[in-house]
């Protein structure tokens, strides 16, 4: 899976996948091209550059091209908001990349995974749904029986010295995380052209 996903980091032109060994990081090429001198200048045309975008976000948030085309039609079709800041709140807002925003895991595939695999509760009661979209107040934590297992060893010292975005609190003690405020674009360690993104489905 990692393969894979670094042959979409390359593709793609920036690591998206978030792993340290990343193969972008040595080989700053799409697969299959080799390092030459180019010989012509190409032009990116305006369909090019969005669609560009559209799949930067979609793999970083690692939603399927169906989720990600129903949350961009669901922006567009608010009246008196503006889509793009719509479409970041609620994919930041999925409780898999809460968990990976809180601070509980190093990925946010690896958030799917022990969010699928029944390690978080919310409010106190498992949810086993990545998709699940979070609300301000709601707080995030680890199923008791899930502490001893060795992907959450050493969690609660991690949570102390995590940079998380302002709109999350984080408590090492209480290994918890809760959701204060609702996500801002320019808040987050990666920005993107939501706008791009939206222009891409308007055509």
């Amino acid at each position: 899976m990692s393969r894979i996903t670094c042959k979409i980091c390359r593709r793609l032109g920036e690591t998206i996948c978030g792993r340290e060994k990343c193969a972008f990081k040595k080989r700053p090429y799409p697969p299959g091209k080799i390092i030459s001198e180019k010989k012509h200048r190409s032009t990116v045309t305006d369909y090019g550059r969005q669609l560009k975008e559209k799949q930067k976000v979609r793999h970083t948030y690692g939603v399927s091209e169906k989720q990600f085309s129903n949350y961009v039609k669901e922006a567009s079709g608010k009246r008196g908001i503006n889509p793009s800041e719509y479409l970041f709140e609620a994919l930041e807002s999925r409780l898999d990349n809460a968990v990976f925003r809180g601070g509980f895991v190093g990925s946010r595939a690896l958030a799917r995974q022990v969010v699928s695999h029944g390690h978080i509760l919310v409010n106190g009661r498992r949810s086993n749904i990545a998709s699940r979209q979070m609300k301000v107040g709601d707080v995030i934590a680890i199923r008791p029986g899930s502490m001893t297992t060795k992907i959450f060893e050493g969690v609660g010292e991690r949570l102390k010295t995590a940079t998380v975005p302002t709109w999350f609190k984080v408590d090492g003690d209480k290994v918890e995380a809760i959701l204060q405020g609702k996500p801002k674009p320019g808040q987050a360690e990666m920005s993107f052209n939501f706008t791009a993104v939206i222009e891409f489905y308007s055509r």
